[in-house]
């Protein structure tokens, strides 16, 4: 859950890259586990972990214990979406890129994991190479080579096999892309694979795109380009026996229930400075009461809330009365936006006025409170981008923030309009082991009641949310239901990386969707296009803020906050601060101490 530059020369997108690769925070040294993190060490006070390091050190030893309240859509590096399973990822994968460890801005600075260096660009722009670092064993022994990364790439073809995480690969290559159907489908008869990754060695990649798109390296940081040895990838099973290239490996997974992870003896610290192995074991529990989850984390039975999304009303409550809890948490804001869609393929959703009703007839305040209030759970929103992505603008066309109680009058107009001025039925569908989008969603059923809009909820697990209910668009349409909660935030932190896979119409696809609102409008893919040809950074800005505007005007989104998260950190837990390009704390330096 991520800024597009697109360059015509290759000498600008390399230096661009290179001039990221070396940016720092300015701060002072903090081990952050390895000694490759920046920014200040801290002790424990309110918010210490969003601008430093609190419990700096580089202690070995001792059990993570990581308790999710949810199971994951998959642990398969190529198959999933969620913003906490990649930042989770990190343990046992190791994609091209990644970011560096430090709090603050200078935790977006791009910095290479298995690539020995950013990408050079090349042919305007069409062609990125990169260089693996020679030597990196897989958890059995072999080696990693150029053609595991191909192959990991490649398998994300197959969304019938593999249907979550973004399908930018499909939309960026040239080649065969357009056609490739996957490895599973196709490698008898399509020996090549996909025609525009050449590997002309075994440490060297190279990607040949149809248009330029400078933000290659944002976009290699994603673990959908972490290798995977063709010999011993199982399909959608491989997530029950990945071959690690990380600090750690599966000792043991039981699907849904809970996963083991120890030492990989393989892996090289030296390496790999932007990752550590200091617990003795890292253990998942999945699955789990949210309430419970907090109790574990506050008698520090539990480290590490999974989610990252913040405690319970209970437990929030609890520690922000209480001084000395309180100064265990962090309540950053977190570049996520919490709203919901509307799917205009849905009726009556298909007409633009039924779609503006509910935005008018939306009671923001109580969704505000079902979310945690402005205090954990974040300011009312009125645009698709959050403030904290580049290119956001500030605007309010459906009067969010000015009648944060809706706007009755106005939705029974849009109904008159839309013919339907009794008001309609329709489906809301939620992740019902989501407490706050539980909530979320009683809220919208009362707000939405008030104008005659009728609605029927339907709770999933977040584990197949959009593997097989929201995320199909088919399955919306057969059962009616025209609305889904949902959050978003940053693949990478601009507005292409906030916005390409949430509302252009190249995103939309037959399952793992994430254009929910199924917008397809000419004037924002144009837009997106238009921005490929730009190589001014603030031009290109006005650009999101620009596409922000004409989705929010076709009303496939309402907007509902600018998330915040209480995040409460244990005194045992290392290493702790919150990382801006996840969007989470930076699982993958974290350790245990007492």
């Amino acid at each position: 859950m991520r800024r597009r530059r697109t360059f015509g020369l290759a000498a600008a997108g390399a230096a661009a890259a290179l001039m990221l690769a070396a940016c720092s925070s300015g701060g002072s040294s903090s081990s952050g586990g390895n000694g490759s993190g920046s920014g200040s060490g801290s002790s424990a006070a309110y918010n210490a972990g969003v601008t430093s390091v609190v419990n700096p050190s580089t202690h070995k030893g001792g059990t993570l214990t990581f308790d999710w309240r949810a199971a994951p859509d998959s642990f398969d590096p190529g198959n999933t979406y969620y913003a906490a399973d990649w930042d989770f990822a990190r343990f046992y994968s190791t994609a091209l890129m990644t970011f560096k460890n430090c709090p603050g801005t200078c935790g977006k600075t791009l910095v290479p994991a298995l690539a020995t260096a950013p990408g050079v660009a090349s042919n305007n722009g069409l062609t990125w190479t990169y260089h693996i670092k020679s030597g990196v064993k897989y958890e059995d022994g072999s080696t990693v080579t150029s053609k595991d990364v191909k192959y990991a790439v490649e398998r994300t073809f197959d969304r019938g096999v593999l249907p979550n995480g973004p399908n930018y690969f499909a939309n960026l290559l040239g080649g065969n892309a357009a056609k490739y159907p996957g490895p599973y489908k196709d490698k008898a008869k399509d020996k090549m694979g996909l025609t525009a990754i050449d590997t002309p060695d075994a440490t060297t990649v190279v990607f040949h795109l149809k248009a330029p798109f400078s933000d290659m390296d944002y976009l290699l940081t994603i673990p959908q380009s972490a290798p995977v040895p063709p010999a011993k990838d199982t399909g959608a099973s491989y997530q029950t026996h990945i071959v690690s290239t990380g600090p750690y490996k599966f000792q043991s997974y039981q699907l849904n229930k809970t996963a083991v992870l120890v030492p990989n003896p393989q892996w090289n610290a030296s390496m790999f400075p932007t990752v550590s192995q200091l617990p003795s074991k890292i253990v998942v529990n999945l699955n789990m009461n949210p309430n419970d989850v907090d109790n574990r984390l506050l008698a520090g039975d539990a480290q590490v809330d999974f989610a990252g999304t913040g405690v319970q009303a209970a437990a929030r409550a609890k520690i922000l009365a209480n001084p000395n809890l309180k100064s265990h948490a962090d309540d950053p804001v977190t570049g996520f936006g919490w709203f919901f869609y509307i799917d205009s393929q849905v009726a009556p959703f298909t007409n633009l006025a039924c779609r503006q009703a509910v935005e008018y007839a939306a009671n923001h305040l109580t969704l505000q409170n079902a979310y945690g209030g402005p205090v954990a759970g974040g300011d009312i929103g009125s645009t698709v981008m959050p403030p904290t992505v580049a290119g956001y603008q500030k605007f309010d066309l459906y009067e969010a923030t000015t009648k944060t109680q809706g706007d009755p009058a106005k939705a029974k107009q849009m109904l008159q309009a839309c013919g339907k001025p009794n008001g309609f039925s329709t489906g809301l569908a939620y992740r019902s082991d989501r407490p706050t989008e539980t909530q979320g969603a009683q809220a919208l059923q009362q707000s939405l009641s008030a104008v005659g809009i009728k609605l029927t909820l339907h709770g999933y697990p977040s584990s197949t949310y959009f593997s097989n209910f929201a995320g199909v668009p088919k399955y919306m349409s057969s059962h009616g239901i025209g609305l889904a909660m949902g959050g978003w935030g940053a693949d990478w932190p601009d507005g292409y990386g906030f916005l390409s896979q949430l509302v252009s119409g190249p995103s939309i696809v037959p399952a793992g969707n994430t254009n929910i609102g199924m917008l397809n409008d000419p004037v924002v893919n144009n837009l997106f296009t238009k921005a490929a040809g730009i190589t001014d950074e603030a031009q290109r800005n006005a650009i999101w803020g620009q596409i922000d505007h004409q989705v929010m005007k076709d009303a496939v989104i309402v907007p509902i906050v600018y998330a915040k998260a209480l995040i409460y950190r244990p005194p045992t837990l290392s290493n702790v601060y919150f990382n801006q390009a996840y969007q989470l704390n930076n699982y993958a330096v974290e350790g245990v101490t007492g």
